[in-house]
């Protein structure tokens, strides 16, 4: 359908255009569990949706036989097994796609390689460069990719198809951000304005979050027809799981039902969301509507109910649904490893646990960053905090990411054991071995410290844990243990110093002056100019603060601290 037939699109465009492990925040268990599934689910949700990150012309959905099959056709391009000959028979030779890979560095220009190949008389073939920018995007190294995709679009001799488009506007977003994204699709011819196009548009509001600007959108594609196969509704699905809007979900489902048939990864998000309500029934209905739509479940799927199972302490199911994701992965699906790592972890089966590690290292061999976080995570839970500190040894000594989140790791085991002298010994060794600390670092010995109500020491490395980033992200649940310690012990000066932290980091409530009132009170001390202090922060009184200063104005005076006025 050309988009110059789509009624009142002009205004649409216009109303459109103008319109990690150690986390502070985590008592907020149910979001952590939706981003854990989204992040399960996106590895077979990359594989069904090539219109909006491939340049594909062909999708073919199989639902006799068994599955989801799909297909992407390039024009001029080869199959995938093709092209993995081919790579074969170029191999230890120069070729344009080694030169455009080699450059590592984002400064150096994608498009003077590709001139210079082709003045040394070499051909430039379009389903070669295709073939170059997936690789690139697969390794995240979008800006050649763009720039590949914008010399194409110039050259007369090499015709692009909307899904080419697509593949550059999704580029686009990534590179220069969502404002970019929209002038390029509005620039767009009416006839590239299409279903691969629209779809990748979508998948641009998706990653930004943008829950009105998708809705918007998918109305437009619905009165365009666009809407007829089931990637569109799973941008949405993966949208509404992941702000929280599972309200939104059923009739999303019902829609696309009308519409089209659910995917392997509609059920999948599905799945997610009961997950997420350890909603076991509704699972076992949509795991049993999944396999009479003869489609074929993947790891992901068992992966997910596996979940549910063993948080409703159903571990035969779990055990079980766990085998059928054991059968179902292979290299390609290599982040499945770590997810059976964490569910056999979750089911205390340690055995099995270092199983799959011996089976990572004799197929990888070196183990990434992520893999090292879930495998020390693991061993930790299991209390085998030798093998963890092995482990930790053997990537420390090799590592050149020098990734705090896994030294962290090591030193939050140390402080759930309460060995505070060793806990701070490894965080000079991190120093030592370049690795820097990180807020969650200081965090992490502030709260040790506090179990242990050092409060010297906590004020010490809470002001570390301010600092340390340009704007500090709130912790209301710490601010409270720490003044709740201040008051009991009646120490001003701490309370005082705390305040001063606190309004460092631009977080000074009323709530945070009446616990330092209270804590005067304790100490039966009269705080000076309070209301003077509260009125510059731009802080009101309620009840409780008039009630405190009532208070204290009977006890002994006392000076202002320095540096607090």
């Amino acid at each position: 359908m050309m988009w110059s037939n789509v009624p009142c699109l002009d205004i649409f465009l216009f109303m459109v255009i103008s319109c990690p492990i150690l986390s502070k925040h985590a008592q907020h268990k149910r979001a952590s569990v939706i981003k854990m599934f989204l992040r399960l689910v996106r590895t077979s949700y990359a594989a069904v949706r090539p219109l909006s990150t491939e340049a594909a012309t062909t999708v073919k959905s199989t639902r006799s036989g068994g599955g989801t099959s799909t297909t992407t056709s390039l024009e001029g391009g080869t199959s995938s097994a093709t092209s993995s000959r081919g790579r074969d028979r170029t191999r230890g030779r120069d070729t344009l796609g080694k030169r455009l890979l080699s450059l590592v560095y984002a400064k150096r220009s994608a498009v003077i390689t590709i001139r210079k190949w082709k003045e040394e008389g070499h051909p430039v073939r379009k389903y070669e460069l295709n073939r170059i920018v997936r690789e690139l995007r697969r390794h995240k190294r979008y800006k050649h990719a763009l720039e590949i995709c914008e010399w194409m679009r110039v050259q007369d001799d090499i015709q692009l198809l909307s899904g080419d488009y697509a593949v550059h506007l999704d580029l686009i977003a990534k590179i220069r951000g969502l404002n970019s994204a929209e002038k390029f699709f509005e620039d767009l011819p009416d006839k590239l304005k299409v279903q691969t196009t629209c779809t990748a548009l979508l998948h641009t509001y998706v990653q930004h979050k943008n829950i009105v600007k998708a809705e918007a959108l998918m109305e437009k594609m619905s009165e365009c027809g666009f809407l007829k196969y089931p990637l569109p509704y799973n941008h949405m699905l993966s949208l509404y799981i992941s702000q929280g809007q599972l309200d939104k979900v059923p009739g999303l489902i019902q829609e696309l039902k009308k519409n089209t048939s659910p995917d392997i990864v509609t059920y999948n998000l599905e799945l997610a969301v009961f997950a997420s309500q350890n909603n076991v029934e509704a699972a076992e209905k949509t795991f049993l509507e999944l396999k009479k739509a003869k489609l074929d479940p993947d790891w992901i799927t068992f992966s997910t109910l596996t979940n549910i199972y063993t948080k409703n302490s159903l571990p035969d199911k779990a055990k079980s649904t766990l085998r059928e994701m054991e059968k179902r992965i292979s290299k390609k699906a290599r982040s499945a490893y770590s997810s059976l790592i964490s569910l056999h972890t979750n089911l205390e089966s340690k055995d099995e646990v270092f199983r799959i590690w011996k089976e990572m290292k004799s197929i990888f061999g070196k183990l990434s960053d992520v893999e090292c976080i879930c495998i020390i995570s693991s061993l930790l839970k299991l209390d085998e905090f030798g093998e963890a500190m092995n482990l930790y040894t053997e990537w420390e000594a090799v590592t050149v990411t020098k990734d705090t989140r896994i030294a962290n790791l090591i030193l939050a085991a140390y402080i759930n054991k309460n060995k505070m002298e060793k806990a701070v010994d490894f965080q000079e060794r991190m120093v030592q071995k370049g690795i820097s600390p990180s807020c969650t670092t200081w965090e992490l010995l502030t709260r040790g410290y506090l179990k242990q109500k050092e409060i010297d020491k906590v004020l010490e490395f809470f002001k570390k844990t301010v600092t340390s980033v340009s704007k500090w992200d709130p912790d209301k649940k710490m601010v409270q243990e720490m003044f709740h310690v201040v008051e009991g012990q009646g120490n001003i000066q701490v309370a005082e110093q705390l305040l001063v932290t606190l309004r460092h980091a631009k977080y000074v409530k009323t709530e945070i002056y009446n616990a330092l009132l209270r804590t005067y009170v304790n100490a039966g001390k009269m705080p000076m100019i309070v209301a003077e202090r509260m009125k510059k922060d731009n802080v009101k009184m309620d009840d409780e603060t008039q009630k405190l200063i009532g208070l204290t104005s009977k006890m002994t005076v006392t000076e202002v601290p320095n540096g607090v006025a």
